[in-house]
């Protein structure tokens, strides 16, 4: 039978290969890890987290008609001001994931989050004040972008020190499934609580709420159970003492081809997010939006979920990790990819309702792919890398849907769009699929290896 999870299954080596103080830090990586209840809980927690973080997130573009009407906004300062938040989101992201590398991602994950519920929860104060709300408005997105631009990467970070490798896919995908249910209740809720108590209501609410998670947190995690500071290993600690870190990590090839993945398909989403109810709107007038926007998103979460379950199941049977992370990938940019393709040409809206959740069910298995390839590749920084992956998939998305909006102005023509979005989408996953790899990349070790056959 096939053995699992050590240095030689990951890589395909055999004989294995073990220095001489393998058993020491082995000791100490265990030491790092959640016991499985603790990590049942903290999986629990971080997806109520992320799902806060997204009803936060979607507060103004969902109040922002409202907001525009009761302050004379144009489209331009609408689109000022929710374009703050990209643009505070892009800067803090290698920060974070670096803090949280260095003191522990539970402690970095609470500041964040009290921080983010005090803007959301303060908003509406801040648009009373004075005759500047444009500005006001454009300031705290900035700083929701600042401060929510921590979370993932001290995710990722926190992952990569407290989960073992055979169950990292199904909590990321957990994790990360949570973003889409904050975007239905954002939708649902926000839509009711709009018509029936003003669009203040949605900013208290949420912020609120994000409040009293942050101090769950503070109270049952980090106060009643201190969390235990990341123990180096002698490899990590050599290597954080370099001061050519990067440079030797961005001359990796395995580093480039998950940063690029990452960057593809982060654009390709973003483009679909952005564009998607407009396509709809234009090529199905009549259709009901509550169908279109909300039909994606719930057959995204038992997606993301079934994703993370199919990775760590493969692990655990024995594949390798680099082939199950390249097999999930294939299905997050390839097969999603052939849903997209009919959308090019007529089709009914039934047809594209399930094209389009098709499309947005599958690229949840990125979460088990190229978004947890960082903390097979570089554990001891896996927050700095991951926040250096998302900024430039940031960019990249921004860059993606304004090109989308002017070949959409230009040809009036979707075919172009979606053409465009599977090119991205293939090119990402033929570089991964070429250059990806599990091994890890973030340590110089000079010992001598002691053959055990």
């Amino acid at each position: 039978m096939a053995e699992k999870h050590t240095s030689g299954d990951r890589n395909g080596l055999d004989p294995k290969v073990y220095t001489a103080t393998n058993s020491t830090e082995e000791e100490q990586e265990d030491q790092n890890l959640w016991p499985r209840p603790l990590s049942q809980k903290w999986t629990l927690t971080l997806f109520m987290g992320t799902c806060l973080l997204y009803c936060a997130r979607m507060a103004m573009p969902i109040c922002a008609v409202s907001m525009a009407t009761s302050f004379h906004w144009s489209k331009i300062d609408s689109g000022l001001v929710l374009g703050g938040f990209f643009w505070g989101y892009c800067l803090t992201q290698i920060l974070g994931g670096h803090t949280s590398d260095k003191v522990g991602g539970e402690r970095v994950l609470f500041i964040s989050a009290a921080s983010w519920a005090l803007i959301t929860a303060g908003t509406p104060l801040l648009a009373q004040i004075g005759s500047h709300t444009l500005a006001l408005m454009t300031m705290a997105r900035f700083l929701m972008g600042l401060l929510q631009g921590i979370f993932f990467p001290s995710l990722a970070s926190l992952c990569s020190q407290r989960v073992v490798e055979e169950q990292r896919g199904f909590i990321m995908s957990t994790m990360h499934s949570g973003s889409y249910l904050g975007t239905l209740l954002a939708g649902g809720m926000g839509s009711l609580m709009l018509d029936l108590y003003g669009w203040e209501s949605m900013f208290y609410s949420i912020g609120i709420l994000s409040g009293l998670w942050a101090l769950f947190v503070w109270l049952f995690f980090l106060k009643g159970y201190v969390a235990p500071k990341r123990k180096e290993t002698s490899k990590d600690s050599q290597w954080s003492l370099s001061r050519t870190r990067w440079q030797s990590l961005l001359k990796k090839p395995p580093i480039w081809a998950m940063v690029f993945a990452h960057m593809c398909i982060c654009s390709t989403n973003y483009t679909l997010l952005s564009w998607l109810p407009t396509y709809f709107k234009e090529s199905f007038p009549h259709a009901k939006e509550c169908v279109y926007n909300v039909t994606p998103w719930l057959v995204a979460i038992p997606s993301a979920f079934g994703g993370g379950y199919v990775s760590d199941f493969l692990i655990r049977q024995g594949y390798r990790v680099a082939s199950v992370r390249k097999i999930m990938q294939f299905f997050a940019m390839g097969v999603s990819s052939i849903f997209i393709m009919p959308l090019s040409g007529a089709v009914t809206f039934t047809s594209a309702v399930i094209c389009v959740s098709g499309t947005i069910g599958l690229s949840t298995f990125t979460s088990s792919g190229v978004s947890v390839n960082v903390q097979d590749l570089t554990p001891s920084c896996a927050g700095a890398i991951y926040g250096f992956m998302n900024m430039l998939g940031a960019f990249m998305g921004l860059v993606l849907v304004s090109v989308s909006g002017y070949l959409i102005e230009v040809t009036l023509s979707w075919a172009t769009v979606f053409s465009l979005i599977t090119l991205v989408n293939a090119t990402g996953l033929g570089i991964f699929v070429i250059f990806g790899d599990v091994r890890r990349v973030d340590q110089d070790d000079n010992s001598q290896p002691i053959i055990v056959i």
